[in-house]
């Protein structure tokens, strides 16, 4: 960890006045190849994934954060362990197995929205449970084998552990995880194990085609999620829980690109859930018992605001403390 990352967690645990949570995020890493620009005419390799970006969002925020990800000692790799050591990111045992490192071949629309072609390695590592407060997982290593089976299984050992505060952003790549019909039924499946649940409103529309927007969060927390929420881009988001719905305005800011904006929003809010009262909260209880959900509106905010930070700059590099604080 270096020092800024060491000043992070000493500076979020004085403010908090308590340990934060200890994270384990399972899925894909891998490195986005950014096209030219003006700055750059031969294009740009950052380090991506979006179970990957959000680790590194928690890490930054001060929490201790493990990644869970299947990497290469190649070129690609080296790149992606020195930006989870900047941030203080630990990965698991195993994580260094794979044979060669995952890509994403991004486009950039006139807005400043990516599209994807991947090549990726889906196997994942097995990781170690033990002192895990909580656990997060996205994405395509969530659903496509044999990743995907190793991601269920750990989510099945969490949840019947219990104490361990489970999210998952389904984050649809619609032509790599297969027929719509079967991802559908991963994704229900990974729902009915998470208490946090955070999804795009293009996954939605992808996922539910026949639901609005408010019928979907609603589909989520029927299948167990105790939070279940909906980012909209500059309209901000969604959240409902079985009681209440929920709204938050996006933060206005200069767009530069969208690169690992929900991937900053999922770190922000889990940064903003994972405190002891709070989680204590989300798992007590059986689902759909009536619970104080007076915290929402404020991990909305810190959500948003952390998404705000990301998409003002290039490529997926969500806040430090500071960075959110400002904001």
């Amino acid at each position: 960890m270096n020092e800024r990352a060491a000043s992070a967690a000493d500076t979020q645990n004085d403010a908090a006045g308590c340990e934060l949570a200890s994270a384990l995020v399972i899925g894909e890493a891998l490195v986005d190849l950014l096209p030219g620009d003006e700055h750059s005419p031969e294009g740009r390799a950052l380090p991506g994934g979006s179970p990957m970006n959000v680790a590194v969002g928690l890490a930054r925020l001060g929490h201790r954060s493990q990644l869970a990800a299947r990497l290469a000692d190649d070129e690609l790799g080296g790149l992606v362990i020195a930006h989870l050591a900047e941030s203080g990111v630990e990965l698991v045992d195993g994580a260094l197995d794979g044979q060669r490192t995952s890509t994403a071949s991004a486009t950039l629309d006139e807005h400043g929205s990516a599209s994807y072609e991947f090549d990726l390695d889906f196997s994942l590592p097995t990781p170690d449970l033990t002192r895990v407060d909580a656990l997060h997982t996205g994405s395509i290593g969530a659903v496509v084998d044999p990743g995907g089976a190793v991601v269920r299984a750990v989510f099945e050992e969490a949840w019947g552990r219990g104490g361990i505060l489970t999210s998952y952003d389904p984050n649809v790549r619609a032509a790599i995880m297969g027929e719509r019909e079967a991802v559908v039924e991963r994704v229900e499946a990974l729902v009915a194990l998470s208490h946090v649940v955070k999804l795009s409103d293009e996954d939605a529309a992808w996922l539910y085609p026949q639901l609005s927007p408010s019928d979907v969060l609603l589909r989520l927390t029927e299948l167990g999620a105790r939070l279940a929420l909906m980012t909209r881009g500059g309209d901000g988001a969604l959240a409902r829980t079985a009681e209440r719905e929920f709204t938050v305005p996006a933060p206005a800011v200069r767009v530069v690109d969208t690169v690992g904006a929900g991937d900053a929003f999922m770190s922000g809010l889990l940064h903003a859930v994972s405190t002891p009262n709070i989680r204590r909260v989300i798992l007590g209880g059986a689902h759909g018992s009536t619970f104080d959900d007076s915290w929402v509106d404020a991990a909305l905010a810190t959500a948003a605001q952390s998404a705000a930070v990301t998409v003002a700059r290039a490529g997926a590099n969500p806040p430090w403390p500071e960075e959110l604080d400002r904001a």
